[in-house]
């Protein structure tokens, strides 16, 4: 089973490499990229510096395998990554990158909302948003 995460943010040069080995396919017609930021919210007056990711890494892996799986059936995809920071990601940072293709366009467009719909519902992926003062809350999907 594959690990989708990353020690930290992840960077323009994983993210451009991950994309380059695509090129050499002549079979995908169409790719599509989400990248999750890290934002500086304002919670109680007080800016996010950063998110401290947490994760039970095996249910995690898991739950990402049964998503990639999903989508596969799904959508007639090609390829498909996903990536999820574990550890601190400053705001203004890669904290996820999910990459799909396929021969078609709208496969792909279909393909990356429904990813990322079933990652922000169901992966058990934990974080702490963290403030200049050193004190934290626990981050609440929404």
């Amino acid at each position: 089973m594959k690990n989708c995460f990353k020690d930290g943010p992840i960077t323009s040069d994983f993210i451009g490499t991950s994309i380059a080995h695509h090129q050499v396919k002549t079979n995908i017609g169409a790719h599509q990229i989400f990248l999750g930021q890290v934002r500086s919210d304002i919670i109680d007056d007080k800016e996010v510096v950063a998110i401290d990711y947490t994760a039970h890494e095996d249910m995690a892996n898991n739950v990402f395998n049964s998503i990639r799986e999903a989508t596969f059936e799904k959508f007639d995809l090609t390829c498909m990554h996903i990536y999820h920071s574990k550890g601190i990601v400053k705001a203004g940072e890669i904290c996820l990158f999910v990459f799909v293709s396929s021969a078609h366009r709208k496969m792909v467009q279909q393909a990356i909302e429904y990813v990322v719909e079933e990652i922000k519902e169901n992966i058990p992926v934990f974080g702490k948003e963290m403030f200049d003062d050193d004190s934290f809350v626990w981050k609440e999907n929404k």
